[in-house]
C-alpha cells in the first residue's frame, strides 16, 4: 500500500506540474487541443485567467511533493490527505463545470490516493 500512495502522490504531482506548465506557458496551444470544445478565441481572451488556475495547480504540486519531506508518518498522511482533497475538490468542480474528463484525469487519482491513505492508517 506504501508504494502506490507514493506512486499516486508522485503521479498526481507531476499532473499538476503539467496543468501549470500548460495554463501558465502553453494555454493558446495545448489548451486548444485539450479543452477542444471551446472556440479558438476564447484561448487568447482568459490567458491570464487560465495563467492564475495554473499558479494554483503549482501550489498543489508543491504540496504534494512537500509530502516526501516530512519524516513524520502521522503528518505526512495527514498533509497528504489535504491536498489530495483539495486536487480531489478542484476536479470534482472542473468536471462538473468546464469538461466531465477533468473528473478522470484530476479527482479520481486524487480520490484513490485518499482511499489508500484511509485503507493503511
Amino acid at each position: 500500500m506504501g508504494i502506490a500512495i507514493v506512486l499516486l502522490t508522485a503521479l498526481v504531482g507531476i499532473l499538476h506540474l503539467y496543468f501549470l506548465y500548460f495554463e501558465m506557458f502553453a494555454w493558446t496551444t495545448t489548451g486548444k487541443r485539450i479543452f477542444n470544445k471551446y472556440p479558438a478565441e476564447f484561448f487568447k481572451q482568459s490567458k491570464s485567467l487560465a495563467a492564475n488556475q495554473g499558479l494554483y495547480n503549482g501550489f498543489l504540486a508543491a504540496g504534494l511533493f512537500w509530502t516526501f519531506l516530512i519524516q513524520d508518518a502521522s503528518w505526512q498522511s495527514n498533509i497528504r490527505i489535504f491536498f489530495f482533497g483539495c486536487v480531489a475538490v478542484a476536479g470534482i468542480y472542473g468536471a462538473l463545470t468546464a469538461d466531465r474528463k477533468i473528473f478522470f484525469v484530476q479527482a479520481l487519482p486524487a480520490i484513490l490516493g485518499i482511499l489508500f491513505l484511509v485503507i493503511a492508517k
